[in-house]
């Protein structure tokens, strides 16, 4: 009996199997020349211009390291 069931497992996922593969090759729709959706969105160079003006130019120079080092060098006394 468990045999029996045991193949019958067996052989229904080997079908799952078998038709998943035949589905996922499936056939394409013919193109009957539409031209496809364009999902991008639009950039509005004016808006785009606008709010780069509006950014603030930075007073000092900005130093990535000034944490790991002091921003003014140590002068040397003989």
């Amino acid at each position: 009996m468990r045999i029996l069931v045991i193949a019958a497992a067996a052989l229904a996922l080997a079908l799952a199997l078998a038709a998943g593969s035949a589905e996922a090759q499936g056939r394409r729709q013919p193109n009957d020349g539409a031209k496809p959706a364009d999902h991008a969105p639009k950039v509005d160079e004016k808006a785009y211009k606008a709010a780069l003006e509006r950014i603030p130019e930075p007073k000092d120079k900005y130093d990535p390291w000034g944490g790991a080092r002091p921003s003014d060098p140590a002068k040397k006394s003989r």
